[in-house]
Formats: structure tokens, C-alpha cells, sequence
């Protein structure tokens, strides 16, 4: 007698269908990205503030100046960050856009950091971390925290099971953050020297 493998067991109970719960969503693990923002931070905070300003760390050939040229890569910067944020409406259906508006929004973002770097490793390297005037301590202030908030965003981008609500805030905060410093710096030298190169 040979049994067909594929025929209903009879006489066996059928288990209950496997109901998953999902899973809930682990507050540490959105505990790290804080705490390295938070080192981040701090780590530009000390080092600006100890180490000896160089007073300056590089410029380009037809800028009138050092401070020039970082007024236009972070007007540059800032550009590119406003165009990511209009992406980040399009991507969360908030603007109408096109198909790409994904691609657009990564892509001006890697550019608005990769634009703002020099300015910053100038800022820290020949200036180090200022105190000795509210606007100079606030840009000082909010460029640290820009690099914090910028670093938790991206380990917030690797992870999985987010809520909803915590990425667009987190990149409005870099937004934000980012253009308090533009105003702090860009704009203010515009207005006081002009618009210069």
C-alpha cells in the first residue's frame, strides 16, 4: 500500500493560522542615532573650542577673500538644500512632481553636504568655535548641531520599522538648523560687505 503524499491528513487537527504581531517599535534603537548626534556635536564643539585657529585654511582663485568664498559654497549649500526640501514635499505626495523626484532629492542633498564640508572644516580648522558675539556664538552653536542632526539623519535613514512622523522631522530640523546658519553667516556678510565675490 503506498500513501500519496499529497492527500489531506485526516484525523488531524488543522493549526490555527500564525497571526504576527508587528513588531513594536524599540525606542533604543531610535536612542542611538540621538546619541551619536549628540557626540558629533559635542566632538566639534571641544575641538573647535581647544584647538588654535589657523586663520585661514584655504581659498580660490577670484574670490576677493576668504570669507567670500564661504558666503557663496554656503549660499550654494543652501540653494541645493531648498531644492531639497521642495523634492521632500514631491516625495511624500505633499507637491505634485515627477517620477524622479527621489533621485532629485537624494542627489541635492548629497550636494548641499558635500558644498557645506569645506566651509565647515574652514570654520573650525581657521576659526575654531567663537564666543564673542551673539551672532558669531549662535553660527558656532547651530553649525555643531547642524553636523549632529545631519549625522542622526542618516543613521535614521538605515533604519527599519521608523515611525512615520520621525524622518521628516529630523530632516526639517537639518533644514532649519542649516539655514539659521546661512542667515548667521552668508546673508550676514552679504548685507555688510555686499555681494561680492
Amino acid at each position: 500500500m503506498t500513501a500519496d503524499p499529497n492527500a489531506a491528513t485526516q484525523g488531524y487537527p488543522v493549526p490555527p493560522p500564525v497571526h504576527r504581531r508587528p513588531h513594536p517599535v524599540r525606542p533604543l534603537v531610535h536612542l542611538v542615532p540621538a546619541l551619536v548626534a549628540a557626540a558629533v556635536a559635542v566632538g566639534l564643539g571641544v575641538y573647535g573650542r581647544t584647538h588654535h585657529p589657523a586663520g585661514t585654511a584655504f581659498n580660490l582663485a577670484g574670490f576677493s577673500s576668504t570669507s567670500a568664498v564661504k558666503s557663496w559654497l554656503a549660499s550654494t549649500a543652501f540653494a541645493f538644500a531648498l531644492l531639497q526640501l521642495v523634492s521632500a514635499f514631491m516625495v511624500y505626495g505633499k507637491l505634485p512632481g515627477p517620477s524622479w523626484a527621489p533621485v532629485l532629492h537624494r542627489w541635492s542633498g548629497r550636494v548641499a553636504f558635500l558644498v557645506a564640508v569645506p566651509v565647515a572644516v574652514h570654520c573650525l580648522y581657521a576659526l575654531g568655535f567663537q564666543t564673542y558675539e551673539p551672532r558669531v556664538l549662535w553660527h558656532s552653536l547651530l553649525g555643531c548641531f547642524f553636523f549632529g542632526a545631519f549625522s542622526a539623519k542618516m543613521l535614521l535613514l538605515r533604519s527599519e520599522r521608523l515611525p512615520g512622523w520621525l524622518l521628516p522631522l529630523v530632516g526639517g530640523l537639518v533644514f532649519v538648523v542649516l539655514t539659521a546658519i546661512w542667515l548667521t553667516s552668508a546673508l550676514w556678510f552679504f548685507r555688510t560687505f555686499g555681494v561680492t565675490t
